[in-house]
């Protein structure tokens, strides 16, 4: 029997008692109104907070913090919330990897149509508590040379119920997106040493089904990937190149080689 039947039925036999029950019923009804309120109140609240945190406006924007990755042109600074840092030409080291878990601040550009990058201008390393040392001060235009934004993304399509003996699914294709997890084997050659890629890919259950033999992988691709760390599989977005010859394909699963451009969580 629903509320409402049942406060009609008791109400016919005791009036006082169905407008305490209606009273109740519009008190609670109230208070589930306020508390949704109070909840959407509070995460609009959250994200005035977090905007007004980053503090990023169009033009020129300060930033500080500390790095957690540094690979080619691309710094992480978990502190700039939602941004690449892009520092375009040398630092006084000569690689960015040097500034991991170093403290450092500086200025960097903002342009809206680019929401996710914000472009170095200057950086300084903590020294002391007083003291902060200039590392770089950018000289040269950027250049979005390997970068891939959410657009460029959107056209690589996936390659989905791959297998290492039908061709036919990536034969004929240029570029597409598979999931999985990278695998690195460093291998002799010469007296040096090189490590040597290959993407594990997974089916929907977390079944390997086949490999990928990566031929290279970009600065921003592996920059992902560790700015990502928390993770181990990831969509991978590549360029399909060569097919792998059949007797090698049988023996070790390896489809095709491919360049890495990308890999996320989506």
């Amino acid at each position: 029997m629903s509320l409402w039947k049942w406060i009609s039925a008791k109400g016919k036999s005791n009036p006082e008692k169905t407008a305490q029950i209606l009273g109740l019923s519009i008190f609670v009804f109230l208070l589930v109104v306020a508390g949704n309120m109070a909840c959407k109140k509070k995460v609009v609240e959250e994200l005035v907070q977090e905007e007004e945190s980053a503090g990023i406006k169009e033009g020129l924007n300060e930033y500080e913090g500390t790095v957690k990755v540094g690979i080619g042109k691309y710094l992480f600074v978990p502190e700039v919330t939602g941004f690449d840092i892009i520092v375009q030409g040398q630092i006084e080291s000569g690689d960015l990897s040097t500034l991991v878990d170093k403290e450092i601040r500086g200025e960097g550009i903002f342009s809206a149509n680019r929401p996710s990058i914000l472009v170095a201008e200057n950086i300084e390393v903590k020294e002391s508590e007083r003291e902060w040392r200039t590392v770089y001060t950018k000289t040269e235009e950027f250049a979005l040379d390997d970068y891939m934004g959410q657009k460029e993304r959107e056209e690589f399509q996936i390659l989905s119920d791959l297998s290492y003996d039908k061709k036919e699914d990536w034969e004929g294709k240029e570029k597409g997106k598979v999931f999985g997890r990278l695998e690195k084997e460093t291998v002799a050659e010469g007296e040096e040493q090189k490590d040597i890629y290959r993407i594990i890919v997974l089916d929907e259950q977390g079944k390997e089904v086949a490999k990928i033999a990566v031929d290279t992988i970009t600065d921003f691709a592996m920059y992902y990937k560790n700015k990502l760390r928390l993770f181990e599989d990831f969509w991978f977005y590549i360029t399909i190149k060569d097919t792998v010859e059949w007797k090698i394909r049988r023996r070790t699963r390896e489809m095709f080689h491919a360049e890495v451009l990308f890999c996320g969580i989506y």
